[in-house]
C-alpha cells in the first residue's frame, strides 16, 4: 500500500498521470451527457449496480483481485489526480468492459457500465459522465458529491 502511494504522489503531476478528475455541474451539461437521457439513466437496468458486470460482489469489480489491487504495478498507470495535482485514486476496466475507479486503499468508488458514458456510485446514483482523452485516456467528470468518495 505504502509502495503505491508513494509513487501515485511522484506521478502526481498532470503531465505524468493520465486520469484528471474535475467537478461538473450537472445542470451545465448537455442533455446527453446528464441523468436525464435514457442510456445515462441509474433506473436503466445495464446501468445498475445490480447488474452482473456492474455488481460489487463480482470478484471483477473487487480490488481483492489482483488486476484490481493497490498492489498490482500496472495499476500505477492509471492514476486519477484532481486539478490541483493530488492523486485520488486509479482504474481498471474489467474483462465485461466495466470501468472501475478505485481510491489509493482499493476500495470502488465509481464505475461506468460497458456501453455507458457515465459514471455511477455502489449505491447507484448518477455521480458524472467519462471523457475520452488524449491517447485513449480519460477524463473523469464528476458532481461534488461523488468526487467526495473519494
Amino acid at each position: 500500500m505504502m509502495r503505491l502511494a508513494l509513487i501515485l504522489a511522484l506521478l502526481a503531476s498532470p503531465v505524468l498521470a493520465d486520469a484528471p478528475l474535475f467537478l461538473l455541474d450537472q445542470t451545465r451539461l448537455p442533455f446527453d451527457l446528464g441523468p436525464g437521457a435514457p442510456q445515462n439513466s441509474p433506473s436503466r437496468q445495464s446501468n445498475s449496480p445490480n447488474a452482473a458486470a456492474n455488481s460489487s460482489a463480482s470478484a471483477a469489480n473487487s480490488s481483492a483481485s489482483f488486476s484490481n489491487s493497490p498492489r498490482n504495478p500496472a495499476n500505477e498507470k492509471r492514476v486519477i489526480f484532481t486539478s490541483d495535482g493530488e492523486v485520488v485514486g486509479y482504474y481498471v476496466r474489467n474483462d465485461a468492459g466495466t470501468l472501475n475507479l478505485f481510491d489509493l486503499n482499493g476500495k470502488r468508488v465509481l464505475y461506468r457500465p460497458k456501453s455507458g458514458k457515465s459514471l455511477f456510485s455502489g449505491d447507484g446514483r448518477w455521480c458524472g459522465t467519462v471523457a475520452d482523452a488524449e491517447a485513449g485516456n480519460f477524463a473523469f467528470g464528476v458532481t461534488r458529491a461523488c468526487a467526495g468518495l473519494f
